[in-house]
């Protein structure tokens, strides 16, 4: 067989050396259908991996004129992460959704790629890669022209923050996301908290007031100043800004003329149950998978 016939198969699909030679013997040396082939091959690799447990990756923000998109894309490996394929398909994927118009997860994966959609490109380099890769999840947001801005981007993609101001500007808009990187606030003013959640809060407050043998109306009192302190840690407007601990997030941002519109903080991973393994093990289940 003509290894330069191989060589091109194997540029074309990114499969290994071995999988092209078998693919092109299958189908008498024809390209096309060997490309067919290797996807076929790829839907039924991507469906071993569907059970795998993936909880690496990177996650980024891409900023185009009045549109910007934070994305998150696993793995299963660190390894993997660092990976130049796996960089760039983050990056193209960030760059799908600031180029569209979408808001759900089922419109995202449809969009048009080089190999058809976006779910064809993830079930390919699944295959080409060997473990399991999801497009997690993602935000899109546009912003007038007196709006701004502002990204940061931690640890080479483990956390990725976008900020959304009304006045103020770009530099602004990122201290802001800086600050979020690092206090992980979970809403962005105290109106924002479920109801449901403050009344919990509240119970197990008065609850430990109580038990600490205050009365009940004294045992009120203290849940009004805890509750406060519980808003500093959770909300962003109230947490104290870590470039300048004597004042607040909200009122930095309202001291440069500005009001926060949104926050998006997501946090590669976060929430996800990571299954332990140890080395030998981890090895030993890919080398089943060959």
């Amino acid at each position: 067989m003509d290894s330069s016939l191989i060589k091109r198969l194997r540029d074309m699909s990114g499969a290994g050396l071995m999988d092209c030679k078998k693919a092109l013997e299958e189908n008498n040396e024809d390209i096309d259908k060997a490309i067919d082939y290797l996807r076929e091959k790829g839907i039924s690799k991507a469906a071993k991996k569907a059970d795998r447990i993936a909880a690496e990756g990177l996650s980024t923000v891409l900023i185009e004129n009045n549109n910007a998109a934070v994305v998150e894309v696993n793995c299963e490996t660190d390894f993997v992460a660092k990976n130049e394929k796996f960089v760039n398909l983050v990056n193209k994927i960030a760059k799908l959704i600031v180029d569209n118009d979408v808001t759900t997860m089922e419109d995202a994966m449809k969009l048009k790629t080089e190999e058809g959609t976006l779910n064809d490109t993830l079930i390919n380099i699944t295959a080409t890669i060997g473990e399991k890769i999801s497009f997690r999840r993602f935000a899109r947001l546009t912003k007038t022209d007196s709006q701004n801005f502002g990204s940061y981007i931690h640890m080479g993609g483990k956390i990725s923050v976008l900020t959304l101001l009304d006045g103020a500007n770009e530099s602004v808009a990122k201290d802001v996301s800086m600050h979020s990187a690092a206090m992980r606030p979970l809403y962005i003013t105290k109106e924002d908290v479920p109801s449901s959640e403050i009344e919990k809060e509240s119970n197990i407050l008065k609850e430990q007031a109580i038990n600490e043998g205050k009365p009940m109306e004294i045992a009120e009192k203290m849940v009004a100043g805890r509750m406060n302190k519980y808003y500093k840690e959770i909300c962003l407007e109230e947490q104290d800004f870590v470039k300048d601990s004597d004042m607040t997030v909200g009122n930095f941002v309202k001291s440069q003329n500005g009001k926060i519109v949104n926050m998006i903080r997501f946090e590669v991973g976060e929430g996800i149950e990571k299954k332990e393994e140890n080395f030998v093990e981890e090895v030993m289940n890919q080398i089943k998978d060959i």
